[in-house]
């Protein structure tokens, strides 16, 4: 069932099982759980079936740390979120991602890898993705050109993405869920404020405002909280009626340890006619293969969690953030969605037909690459989500990201680099020539170079622990203190990883909705 929350008769109580607000990958992922169930679920999204400019403005917010994407540019507002313009590339997380390491600060989950294990492989169907392998030996058998490197396995392993179609999930997942008996839509309905006992331990309703001015309210008797790591944090900020510190911030963590996937060129790769092609990223084989360095490594070394990516032209040319930066018209959003659709496949060729005919820079049959270090964020308490004195359209304070590193990322792509060129090197696979930035004698904090950017990759502003000293939500994802508030999404996680969040976020919601079944 789906309602316009704006054609409603004003102040409209609507009552049910289970609420969650925003429908995105975690939140559709959860409602899909309950279908055909005998609770009734109600699915808030703040804006329609299609892209809508004023509902998009309500993201604006302020980058106050390092330079980051203009916020209103990083998500989506309307049904299937930030899937409806991802590119579908997909993996768990590693093992390694779940431990404690004592050499990064705040790491560690109190779940395992184990545990996640039977969600990842249900996540896996709902991405619609190929079969649940990601191990090196699998895909060796299915591609017959797919060989390894002769590299050091101790030094560089291997890290396996596949890719989604991608699933839109607002597409592909919007009839089942409509014509569901138990599950209510409701469209252009924002959560202004989420309601609480006199003691905060127990939500009783929300708060929903529509742009043209109508309020409504829902009342519950479970919520999940499935926005988005920014807008997740600003929820909890703003609703501040008992805690004036925000719901669930009694230890002033809701909105820390925001994390990003770092992108970055650390390197040019001179090789040789004979290096596979299967290694470079952006010739359009399903299964992308990342060089990772081993865990092994990790550990020896003190490491993030790091791989490389090779491709056959620059991403990030020099002008690329400040563009970023630029201010995008509405109407280039919705061509840059529609171009998704089709642009693919064509870009993928040309890139192949690019790298056959690149010039010959060291000799006959040499090819130049560039190398992209893509790596996790060290968990860092002052890179956070915080509240703006400006206020959006409906009266909300918007959003200010202070985005911040510590010394432990740069490092990782220093040394990481020059492993990875050792590996090349010793192999007689080519030359690695790194960049100037990194080979600076002057190590001065931060030495960045001006091309940087994240992957659109919001985690960690709500983060799970087993201790409301150390985390906003406890190994179910249940927000501490408060007995019927959950959050859903990447915003939980205590560590990044390398791996692109969506696969987790999903398995890590299928999970979500097996747990609120047992409670209701």
């Amino acid at each position: 069932m789906h309602i316009d929350a704006r054609t409603l008769e004003n102040n409209t109580l609507i009552n049910g099982d289970l609420c969650i607000i925003g429908a995105g990958a975690a939140g559709i992922s959860i409602a899909r759980e309950f279908i055909g169930t005998p609770y009734k679920v109600i699915l808030l999204e703040s804006g329609g079936f299609d892209y809508d400019e004023e509902t998009q403005s309500l993201y604006e917010g302020k980058n106050i740390g390092l330079p980051y994407f203009s916020l209103d540019q990083a998500r989506l507002r309307f049904f299937g979120g930030a899937t409806n313009h991802w590119q579908g590339m997909c993996a768990p997380l590693d093992p390694i991602d779940f431990e404690k390491r004592d050499w990064i600060p705040y790491s560690g989950w109190p779940i395992s890898w184990s545990d996640l294990d039977p969600y990842y492989s249900r996540a896996q169907k709902v991405c619609e993705l190929g079969p649940y392998r990601y191990d090196m030996e699998f895909w060796e058998q299915q591609e017959r050109d797919l060989n390894r490197l002769p590299l050091d396995p101790s030094t560089i392993s291997y890290k396996i993405f596949q890719y989604s179609p991608p699933t839109r999930f607002g597409q592909v997942y919007r009839e089942s869920l409509l014509t569901a008996n138990n599950i209510v839509l409701w469209t252009y309905a924002n959560v202004t404020a989420i309601e609480t006992t006199t003691n905060a331990a127990r939500v009783t309703g929300l708060r929903i405002k529509c742009l043209n001015g109508k309020e409504h309210q829902v009342v519950s008797r479970y919520y999940v909280l499935a926005c988005g790591a920014i807008e997740n944090a600003r929820l909890l900020l703003v609703s501040n009626q008992i805690e004036h510190q925000g719901l669930g911030n009694r230890h002033d963590l809701v909105g820390r340890f925001f994390m990003e996937h770092i992108h970055v060129g650390s390197a040019r790769l001179l090789v040789s006619a004979s290096f596979p092609l299967q290694y470079v990223a952006d010739i359009g084989f399903q299964e992308k293969v990342h060089l990772r360095v081993s865990e092994q490594l990790q550990r020896k070394r003190k490491l993030l969690n790091c791989a490389f990516d090779l491709y056959a032209t620059d991403l990030f040319p020099a002008d690329y953030f400040d563009y970023s930066q630029h201010e995008v018209s509405k109407e280039e959003i919705k061509l840059y969605l529609s171009a998704l659709q089709t642009l693919k496949d064509s870009f993928w060729v040309d890139k192949r037909d690019r790298l056959q005919s690149l010039d010959d820079p060291i000799g006959v049959g040499t090819r130049e690459l560039i190398v992209f270090a893509a790596l996790e964020q060290v968990p860092n308490p002052a890179s956070r989500v915080t509240l703006d004195r400006e206020k959006d359209k409906l009266g909300i304070h918007k959003s200010q990201l202070d985005w911040r590193f510590t010394d432990l990322e740069r490092r990782t792509i220093e040394e990481a680099t020059q492993l990875m060129g050792y590996e090349i090197g010793r192999s007689q696979l080519g030359r690695l020539q790194i960049f100037d930035w990194l080979t600076q004698e002057t190590h001065s904090w931060p030495q960045f170079p001006e091309v940087l950017r994240g992957g659109y990759h919001h985690m960690g502003t709500t983060r799970m622990s087993d201790n409301p000293h150390s985390g906003v939500v406890n190994s179910n994802c249940q927000v501490y203190g408060v007995s019927n508030l959950y959050i859903a999404g990447s915003s939980v996680y205590p560590t990044a990883g390398t791996a692109n969040p969506t696969l987790t976020l999903v398995a890590l919601a299928i999970r979500l909705a097996e747990h609120l079944k047992g409670l209701l």
